[in-house]
Formats: structure tokens, C-alpha cells, sequence
């Protein structure tokens, strides 16, 4: 495992990184608008050195002593699940669940690209490919996003249907392929070393759906991101904004060389190779919603409110959407599936129902949040205002009291506002939108998982005393994942 001075390191390879409203940066780990949030993956990588940090992101010494990184092992068994999910859970708290691409997702993409291609059985090489890409992925700690392969919308609105798919095979050589075009949004391509492009770019060969891991500082690459959250700068005023902004964005391929040891040939749906990145996905959510609720409490007890019912009411809302999600993670860990080569999949239909009922309650979490500490948190101070000889000790007759100072009762208030009324939440809401194709998608892979259709409907007939016919409903769960969105152009 490479420090976090070895990864700030790394990102000056020449990457060509556009962010919109910022213009070209030149260096990710000095430009204001991306110091930060590097900053905060050094800090990701540099947590496998801290001994205080040892037993939640290391593995058990070995006979020789060493300890792996949690985020880079391929899970085997429950108490593998068990142990990954406490270390994705605690390292997610530390950004309120805002930096949901960690090296330690890239490592679940590498195991998803392993499991789908020995699943598919293209040929040995393929799998001698991804497999060789995973070791080396948990080896050096590269940082891996995932990219689905969608097109842009402008792609979307050309005229000839052939020309609307995300990538163009520009020529095809011994050594691998040469591709052209533009991959829509995915999330910290600014801030990875490698994205891989999935099944929806549009590249077949023959049965296959070819994707490809493309190097961010490969020639010919341009990573174009988002603009930044609007956010004070005042950290006091920003204490999330100012360090978690993951700026999604797109890249664009002008005739970018992939080598045939990183084109791995999948099915025309990203959703075979999937399986752990909802599992880690879900972690995040509940991360945010944990902060969530762990920032209610601090409110409550900081408003005085410990003894007011309808804010205890609030809370208990809080906790009973916090433990759905935690118990769907407990129960997908404690009740897996393997595939054929003996990986262990966290129960799907646990992953599924958590992932419905967190994107159901996030919305309203937030509301709560919003309401509970009351007016002060739109009109809390900042520290330059506290300190001010003008308005400081009016501020502080307004603000201190009941054992808080009005610096630190201001700083919690000031934690509460960035994380629920801030562009970076609003960032956050509008993106888990989309993501995995938001409710409805979900609620297709629900349907797909979910095994017992038959057995409940043919349990129930059991109970009557006139014989009835043996159902089979099977077919419930055959039914496709809904499509994309069609798009059609104006005439």
C-alpha cells in the first residue's frame, strides 16, 4: 500500500483536467478548486499508517506479521463481508459519506471485471488479464473509478441512430484498439488513475460488448468536470464543501490507444459486474445518513431541546431509517451469495431493499435536519464574525449559553447548514437521482433478486381446505431492467 504522499504524486502525470467555470488545471493537487479533496484522499490512504486506525482498515497480521488493507481484499466468506463492511463504513463516516469513490471502490470494480469475465469465459487470457489487473490494483493501491459508457446528450440527439452510442471504433490493431468519443458523467475522474468504461459505451465484438480501464493521463484523454459546489470560503462557513467535492464529470477520447490487456469483453449491461459497487454505494448512503443523524443529536442536545417530544420524535425517525439501512447490510453480509469461483456477493436483495428504502428517507432526513435546530441555523455567525470588535459581543450574547460558547455552538451550526443546505448537498440529492437509474431501476433489480414469489403464493393456497392449483411466478423475475431514457432528437 503507497502512502498518501505517493498518491498526490501520482496525479502529476500530465492529465489534461477541464473543470467548468475554473478553465484547464494544471495540477490537481495545488488548484483551488481540487487541493482539497485531494487532500482528503491523502488522507484515505495515509489512515493504513495510523495505529489508531490498524484494526478497522487492516487484516489480522499474517504468519510473517503483515497486514493487508481491508479494501483491497477479494471476499471469500462472511467474516470477510463483515470486516470489508465495518472498514467501508468507518472511512465513509469521515466524510459524511460525500467521497463515495475510494481506491477502495476502484478495488470492487477490478473484482467485478474478474468475476464477469471468468463468469462470461471469453478466453484464459482475458481472465489472466483482469485478474493480473486486480492483483495489481490491491498491490499498489491505484485509484479505479467506474464509468457505465453512456453517451453524452448531444450524442443522444444525432440524427442517424448509429452514430448516437458513446464510443467509435476508430481501427483495431495487434496490439489493441483505438477509440474515439465521449463517456457521460461519472464521478472522480479528476481525482482516479484509471477509469473503467462500461457496457453502455457501444463497441461489440461479435456476442460481446467490449469495455475497456483507460489511464486518465493516457494521450488523447481530456477529463471534463462539473462546476465546483458553491461554498463560502471560509472553511468555518464550509466545513464539508470546502474538502469533499468529488466534481463528476465526463471524458473525451481523441483516438485513445487501449491495450488488449485492458479491453475485457462483457455483456451489453453493466449489471453483471456491479454486485460489490452497490454494496459499497449503499455504505456511503448510510454514512451520510448516519452523519445525519449523529448531527440531529448534537443539535438537539446544543438547542436544548434533550427534553422537547416532537424533536425526540424527529430523532426516532432518524434512527429507524438509520437501522433499516444498517440491518440490510447486516443481513446482505450474513446471508451471501457465491459465484463460481468461490467470491462472496453480500445478499443482493438486502443490498436492493436498503438501497430503496435509504433513497425513499434521504429527502426527508435532510428536511428534518433543516427544521430541528430551528432559525439559528440560517443566521449562525462565522468565527471572523464572532471576532469581530463591531458585532462579537452582540453575537455572542445571541449565541452563547447553556454550556456552549457561541464559537461552538456557531461551529455545529455552521456543520448542520453545509451538510443539508448547501450546494454540496444539493449536488448530492440531484446526483443519487441518477445514479444506477435511481427508484424505478431498483425497483427492477428488486424484482429480479427477490426469489420467493412462488413459495409465499403456493404457502398461502396451502392453507386453504379446497385443493388448488400449484402456482409458478417465476416469470416475475425475468422481466428486463428497465432501458435508459429514449431520447428523440427534435425534428
Amino acid at each position: 500500500m503507497r502512502t498518501g504522499a505517493e498518491y498526490r504524486e501520482a496525479l502529476r502525470d500530465g492529465r489534461r483536467v477541464w473543470v467548468i467555470g475554473e478553465g484547464l488545471v494544471e495540477d490537481v493537487t495545488v488548484h483551488p478548486a481540487t487541493r482539497a479533496t485531494v487532500d482528503e484522499y491523502v488522507a484515505w490512504y495515509d489512515r493504513h499508517f495510523d495505529p489508531e486506525w490498524h484494526d478497522v482498515v487492516l487484516r489480522p497480521p499474517d504468519t510473517s506479521g503483515a497486514r493487508a488493507p481491508w479494501s483491497f481484499v477479494l471476499p471469500r466468506s462472511v467474516e470477510d463481508l463483515r470486516a470489508m463492511g465495518r472498514c467501508f463504513s468507518a472511512t465513509t463516516f469521515q466524510s459524511a459519506g460525500n467521497l463515495t469513490h475510494t481506491p477502495a471502490y476502484g478495488n470492487l470494480i477490478a473484482l467485478g471485471i474478474l468475476d464477469a469475465v471468468q463468469q462470461r469465459n471469453v478466453s484464459a487470457e482475458q481472465i489472466a488479464n483482469a485478474a493480473g489487473y486486480r492483483e495489481m490494483i490491491a498491490r499498489t493501491g491505484r485509484f479505479l473509478t467506474f464509468s457505465a459508457g453512456a453517451a453524452t446528450i448531444g450524442y443522444r440527439m444525432r440524427e442517424d441512430p448509429g452514430e448516437r452510442l458513446a464510443l467509435t471504433l476508430v481501427r483495431e490493431t495487434d496490439a489493441g484498439l483505438v477509440v474515439r468519443g465521449k463517456v457521460g458523467m461519472h464521478t472522480s475522474p479528476v481525482y482516479a488513475e484509471d477509469v473503467y468504461v462500461g457496457s453502455h459505451c457501444g463497441i461489440d465484438r461479435g456476442p460481446h460488448r467490449a469495455t475497456f480501464i483507460v489511464p486518465v493521463a493516457a494521450p488523447g484523454v481530456t477529463v471534463l468536470c462539473r462546476k465546483i459546489a458553491a461554498r463560502h470560503p471560509n472553511p468555518f462557513m464550509a466545513p464539508l464543501s470546502s474538502r469533499f467535492d468529488e466534481l463528476d464529470g465526463q471524458m473525451w477520447l481523441e483516438d485513445v490507444f487501449i491495450p488488449w490487456e485492458r479491453v475485457f469483453l462483457m455483456d451489453v449491461t453493466p449489471e453483471p459486474m456491479a454486485s460489490w459497487l452497490f454494496w459499497h454505494q449503499l455504505y456511503c448512503w448510510l454514512s451520510k445518513a448516519e452523519f445525519t443523524l449523529g448531527l440531529a443529536l448534537a443539535c438537539t442536545h446544543a438547542m436544548g431541546l434533550v427534553e422537547h417530544e416532537p424533536t425526540i420524535e424527529y430523532l426516532i425517525d432518524l434512527v429507524v431509517d438509520v437501522q433499516t439501512v444498517r440491518s440490510c447490510q447486516t443481513a446482505a453480509e450474513l446471508d451471501p451469495e457465491f459465484t463460481a469461483e468461490g467470491y462472496c456477493i453480500p445478499g443482493r436483495g438486502h443490498i436492493a431493499a436498503g438501497s430503496i428504502a435509504m433513497q425513499k428517507a434521504r429527502q426527508r432526513m435532510a428536511e428534518i435536519l433543516r427544521i430541528l435546530p430551528g432559525s439559528s441555523l440560517v443566521v449562525a455567525p462565522s468565527d471572523k464574525d464572532l471576532a469581530a470588535p463591531e458585532v462579537g459581543a452582540g453575537l455572542d450574547e445571541s449565541f452563547a449559553g447553556g454550556g456552549y460558547t457561541a464559537l461552538q455552538r456557531s461551529a455545529l451550526l455552521q456543520l448542520a447548514c453545509d451538510h443539508v443546505a448547501s450546494a454540496l448537498d444539493g449536488r448530492e440529492s440531484a446526483f443519487e437521482l441518477h445514479a444506477n437509474g435511481g427508484i424505478p431501476a431498483w425497483r427492477g433489480r428488486m424484482r429480479r433478486y427477490f426469489t420467493r414469489y412462488s413459495e409465499l403464493a403456493n404457502g398461502v393456497l396451502r392453507s386453504l381446505s379446497v385443493d388448488m392449483p400449484k402456482l409458478d411466478l417465476e416469470g416475475l423475475r425475468a422481466a428486463p431492467l428497465s432501458p435508459r431514457r429514449p431520447v428523440t432528437p427534435p425534428r
